[in-house]
């Protein structure tokens, strides 16, 4: 009876401690605070691509960390052009290089980035019903934004891959719905 109630007890513990570590990884990432926007100078706000401009007061969140990287994470995908001159501002991140709007390029969410460790590495993006692989060559800030450095847009949302015309253009997208669309992505 006496072993019978220790083993009860331990196998208590056992599943209290499973349920409680996988609790711990399947939460969410949550914000880690905000920043004010401020209104842009003029004409400093490029708004190709239908992109935002920071609001003089409001509050945008900022995140450190993005949902954990899976086979099939999703994702926002969204609309970037990396050539000089367009809405993404300053050179790539990874390669301090501009990259033609034909070319398969991404920019992940600061956590997906990894402080650069994903820089010039494949992932597979997998939208429309369709495939396409993109190459990581910079970051959509998730900690900061509506200041010069980041053409007065608001910070990235924590779920986003920032795409090039050509990923849009290889997941079939018609180009009227091209902007914001639910995707899947893994590491290539």
């Amino acid at each position: 009876m006496k072993n019978q109630v220790c083993s009860t007890a331990l196998l208590f513990c056992f599943l209290f401690l499973v349920t409680f570590c996988l609790t711990i990884q399947a939460q969410t990432c949550k914000p880690s605070g905000s920043i004010e926007g401020r209104k842009p100078p003029p004409n400093q706000c490029n708004q190709e691509n239908d992109s935002d401009c920071c609001a003089d007061g409001k509050f945008y969140p900022i995140f450190k960390c993005s949902p954990r990287v899976t086979s099939s994470t999703k994702a926002t995908l969204t609309l970037n052009s990396f050539q000089k001159g367009g809405d993404g501002g300053a050179p790539s991140e990874c390669d301090n290089q501009y990259h033609s709007d034909d070319t398969p390029v991404v920019a992940l969410s600061t956590g997906w980035y990894n402080n650069g460790n994903r820089c010039l590495n494949s992932i597979n993006i997998h939208g429309n019903g369709k495939s396409v692989k993109a190459m990581v060559v910079d970051e959509c800030d998730s900690t900061m934004g509506c200041d010069s450095d980041h053409d007065y847009q608001p910070p990235c949302a924590n779920n986003i891959v920032d795409a090039s015309k050509a990923v849009w253009k290889a997941l079939g997208v018609p180009e009227s719905d091209w902007g914001e669309m639910d995707i899947y992505w893994s590491d290539a």
